[in-house]
């Protein structure tokens, strides 16, 4: 019965991804990092390295994904690129020294973007309804 619940689940995420606007992708994206950063505290501090490293591993991928999704003909992804490349450079110094403080800063960093982008796209589908 379980195997049949996460196979629905996963049906559900691929239609959701399938269908989803840009915007709702991005968002996907970012509470994906989010997700995976905070599984890695988590991992972290149960002192489980190798699935520390594998959800570090996967926000870096969805980093890199980010960033070969700008659209230089806008200035401010020159400033997301900016940011992105920062945390994904802090990210390397958290595997390298393993200082709490500053996963702790990449996963705030990543939660206020799932917020804003989530709050963004809000603001754009009401400002259609209206």
């Amino acid at each position: 019965m379980v195997g049949m619940n996460y196979q629905h689940q996963q049906q559900y995420l691929k239609t959701k991804v399938e269908t989803a606007s840009p915007g709702v992708l991005t968002l996907l994206l970012y509470e994906e990092m989010y997700r995976k950063l905070k599984m890695a505290k988590i991992n972290f501090l149960n002192n489980q390295v190798v699935e520390m490293l594998e959800c570090i591993g996967r926000a870096r991928s969805i980093m890199y994904e980010l960033l070969g999704t700008l659209n230089y003909d806008y200035d401010i992804s020159k400033n997301l690129q900016s940011l992105y490349q920062f945390y994904l450079a802090q990210l390397n110094e958290f595997v390298i020294n393993r200082q709490p403080e500053t996963l702790d800063s990449i996963i705030e960093f990543a939660k206020e973007f799932a917020e804003t982008w989530k709050q963004a796209i809000q603001l754009v589908k009401s400002s259609k309804g209206s």
